[in-house]
């Protein structure tokens, strides 16, 4: 394990510090159910944009790092100059609650600190794990989020909380609440703050999170509609054709792309 020193503070865009840790290799950042990966690129030699990646329920940043699948993503990331950071979330069944979003604040603060970053933060959630990465682009975050992609992912708080009592237990444990209202729902927040960059695959096959009511409903409420865009796919809830070349590619593209609009 590669040893980084522990930043508490955070002074905004940095391109002073990209020796703070080695390139091509996957840096420990923060700590207990918080603990997030960062992978700086060989490219990143004065300044690049970070990409942080939201896991599933139930996984965390190490089960991402070790997954082939997710691996297929993370490298066309690493490839096309974005560092990546694996987060932590807060825990594995955070789903998107207000402790999961201060903590992965936190983390963000201390990685942006340890490479060159040019200030821009994109989010990738992966079914649970797109509760964070839109609640990361909205009003209230700690950092500001510029575009969303979304792989069979949860952006309904409530219809999570209704579609199963051991989704509502762990939703219930993460909020501290019997029944989160709907302002600490991410699609609710997303229809009322207007358009955002989204790119967001899924497909109607998929019986874990209900694609029509989840990505489908959140591009056709919020979607920018001159970026990114909704990509359907088939077969089953985070199924092998979500991490191939191509799906790669694409998410990389959506986030080129918005690096050009600077």
């Amino acid at each position: 394990m590669v040893m980084v020193p522990q930043v508490t503070g955070h002074a905004g865009p940095q391109t002073l510090h990209h020796a703070a840790v080695p390139s091509g290799v996957w840096v420990p950042v923060g700590s207990g159910e918080a603990l997030s990966l960062l992978r700086v690129p060989k490219s990143c030699v004065q300044a690049c944009a970070l990409v942080v990646v939201s896991h599933p329920r139930g996984q965390s940043a190490a089960h991402l790092r070790d997954s082939t699948s997710a691996s297929v993503l993370t490298s066309a990331l690493i490839h096309a100059g974005f560092a990546v950071l694996l987060s932590g979330d807060g825990g594995p069944a955070s789903w998107g609650s207000p402790a999961g979003l201060a903590a992965l604040g936190q983390v963000h603060a201390q990685a942006t600190d340890l490479f060159g970053w040019s200030g821009r933060t994109y989010a990738l959630g992966l079914s649970m794990g797109g509760l964070m990465a839109l609640r990361s682009a909205l009003p209230g975050a700690p950092y500001p989020v510029e575009g969303v992609a979304l792989i069979d992912g949860w952006v309904d708080l409530r219809l999570a909380w209704g579609s199963a009592l051991s989704r509502r237990e762990e939703i219930g444990a993460a909020y501290g609440l019997a029944d989160p209202p709907e302002d600490l729902n991410p699609a609710w927040l997303a229809r009322a703050w207007g358009p955002r960059p989204l790119l967001v695959f899924g497909s109607p096959d998929d019986r874990t999170v209900p694609f029509d009511r989840n990505g489908e409903a959140l591009w056709a409420e919020a979607g920018e509609p001159d970026v990114g865009g909704l990509v359907r796919l088939s077969g089953g809830h985070l199924g092998g054709n979500r991490f191939t070349p191509d799906v790669a590619r694409q998410v990389a593209a959506f986030y080129r792309t918005l690096e050009r609009r600077r």
